[in-house]
């Protein structure tokens, strides 16, 4: 074999962690600013405003839909391959991105179908009939978005494919030339050409194809995993192995867009019962300031699961290696590595929420705007720190094989406490319910996820651990 992982088990833990970690941070954030980018350009166009932040929000769900099936195809299949490469099993890792090129093909089409004949059914389930113009914008938004999913699900899920092969820094490449892109075109659609939400949508659209063609050809040149003719047939222990590795990333992703549908209805029901927000004017406000907070969020959260999604690899390669010391001294350096991250995404919400809120056009804003803005970064994202241990703690169980224990935390906390404190705490606490349901399940998914980080030390120590 002419490339080999290898050094995957014999180099310094903390060099391997920069190696890949770096990286798969700058890609995933990259791959947020898509979104990010777009809303603060929007914000920013007078003619659009809280009304275009809005329809953002209310399209941002159904683009994360996208990405759930794609993560759940792409790091699935990282974690296989890498397990197999531990192994020496390569003509299985072969096999695994075979099957998941054909998996994130048939599934992107077979969802932009879905989306395009039940556009405004899905619009309205997410909150966009909260007033005319919000869902005219929405409407907009969405149909280009949707024409892009094939593109921007391919991209996303061949990301973590090319680091599992080695390659962690074109996987960063790729993902960056087409944000980069997106940013330049972005204020040419939108205040040259005056195009509004379709030009945001347009100028998305062209960065994914860019990234989806970099990925082809990519996978037309893999260093050690490249599929062979045969490969690319489906078959049922392959895929199943990979989508059961890659549940964990999926319900992550997938439990968001049942919380933000959750929130934006409780929102929208709630919110009319505002003495302030139930007027027709400012009708808009809250759904686009938590749309605004879950972005801040979803920078935090990027480079957390970036931390973690990079040392996939170097877990999945040690564990099938048996080195069980290596990915104790990984998990101990990943934990202490995003509490800090999380310490400084802390200081920055209670601190700074003002400076957050004039990246996305606060200026152009009435005062309840802002009032309400401040105190959404603050109680909403008041207990990050839990947030990104929580999300490591699940990645690197994944990473392990430990697939059922990941995909049992995962659920309890995106599904089970997630959805259900955004539905429950509001019939008690009107608007602001909405705003305690984050910190309120990150507070208890720590206590579970502190009694799994405890039992994975102990089998580390003890060398009973082993991949489901």
């Amino acid at each position: 074999m002419e490339h080999s992982n290898q050094f995957l088990g014999t180099e310094r833990i903390g060099k391997l962690m920069r190696s890949y970690a770096i990286p798969c941070i700058i890609s995933l954030l990259v791959g947020a600013l898509y979104n990010i980018v777009d809303q603060i350009f929007i914000a920013n166009a007078s003619y659009l405003g809280s009304y275009g932040n809005a329809a953002n929000t209310v399209v941002f769900p159904l683009t994360v839909v996208a990405l759930a099936i794609a993560v759940m195809i792409g790091d699935g299949c990282c974690a296989f391959v890498s397990i197999s490469l531990g192994q020496d099993e390569v003509h299985r890792a072969k096999q695994s991105v075979g099957n998941a090129v054909v998996l994130c093909v048939v599934s992107s089409l077979v969802l932009t179908a879905v989306y395009l004949l039940f556009a405004d059914t899905i619009l309205a389930m997410f909150g966009g009939t909260v007033n005319a113009e919000t869902y005219h914008h929405s409407q907009e938004y969405f149909f280009y978005i949707t024409l892009g999913v094939p593109f921007y699900m391919f991209g996303q899920a061949m990301n973590p494919i090319i680091r599992a092969d080695g390659s962690p820094r074109f996987a960063m490449i790729s993902t960056l030339a087409g944000a980069v892109l997106n940013i330049i075109l972005d204020p040419v659609f939108i205040f040259g050409c005056h195009w509004g939400m379709m030009g945001a949508a347009v100028a998305t659209v062209i960065g994914q194809v860019v990234t989806a063609v970099l990925s082809v050809w990519y996978l037309l040149h893999m260093k050690i995993t490249r599929p062979e003719k045969g490969d690319y047939r489906l078959k049922g222990t392959i895929c199943g192995r990979t989508l059961t590795l890659g549940m964990t990333s999926f319900l992550s992703q997938i439990s968001l867009v049942a919380a933000m549908a959750a929130i934006n209805n409780m929102i929208r029901k709630y919110g009319a019962l505002d003495p302030v927000f139930g007027q027709e004017q400012y009708a808009q406000i809250p759904m686009a300031v938590v749309g605004i907070v879950m972005k801040f969020f979803q920078i935090v959260i990027s480079i957390v699961v970036g931390m973690a999604a990079g040392c996939i690899p170097i877990v999945g390669f040690n564990m099938g290696a048996g080195k069980s010391a290596r990915v104790k001294e990984l998990f101990t350096k990943l934990l202490l590595a995003e509490a800090a991250v999380g310490a400084v995404a802390l200081v920055l919400v209670e601190v700074f929420p003002r400076r957050l809120i004039a990246l996305f056009g606060a200026a152009n804003e009435s005062v309840y705007y802002t009032d309400f803005a401040v105190k959404s970064f603050r109680i909403y994202l008041c207990m990050i720190i839990l947030a990104c241990v929580n999300k490591a703690c699940f990645i690197f169980l994944q990473a392990m094989g430990k697939a059922g224990e990941s995909t049992a935390l995962s659920m309890v906390r995106e599904v089970v406490f997630g959805v259900g404190f955004a539905l429950l705490l509001p019939r008690f606490f009107g608007l602001d319910g909405v705003l305690y349901s984050m910190p309120m399940s990150d507070l208890l998914t720590f206590v579970i996820a502190a009694y799994l980080i405890a039992k994975t030390y102990r089998e580390l120590n003890t060398g009973t651990l082993c991949a489901e």
